[in-house]
């Protein structure tokens, strides 16, 4: 990882909630965004955020999600992620998040990414595609 990234810092990543992001077992009338849409947009923007301080040899992946979904916001309108580091100890950067849209606050989550090295991800999924593949007949 490269320098830089410490606590206090925040990023802000806007999104629309689009028909394919909201619940429909309610009817068409009430449709509001879903809470998978907004962990989705939560992982996005604390992604996106760390991606800036990462090298090309370097990626992160989400490890922890705790997520408060306050109230609705509908199909239409946008939604603002802000992810605020509140902890990078070595590979690991925590983040607490809210998200807002243009009336209230609708979530509040903690999250924690880790910074992964592509090759040695690599090499772990090929070793546990290995022992899968020594299960089957």
């Amino acid at each position: 990882m490269k320098p830089g990234l410490t606590s206090g810092m925040s990023h802000s990543q806007r999104y629309t909630v689009e028909e394919e992001s909201t619940i429909g077992f309610m009817g068409e009338g009430l449709r509001v965004y879903a809470t998978p849409f907004m962990v989705r947009d939560i992982e996005r923007a604390c992604r996106d955020f760390l991606g800036q301080y990462l090298g090309g040899e370097e990626n992160s992946v989400g490890a922890r999600m705790e997520i408060d979904h306050l109230g609705p916001t509908l199909k239409g309108m946008w939604v603002n992620v802000t992810a605020n580091v509140t902890g990078v100890e070595g590979r690991k950067v925590s983040f607490e998040v809210e998200v807002k849209d243009a009336l209230d606050l609708v979530g509040k989550a903690k999250h924690v990414r880790f910074v992964v090295d592509l090759a040695k991800q690599k090499e772990r999924l090929e070793a546990k595609a290995a022992k899968l593949a020594q299960l089957k007949p």
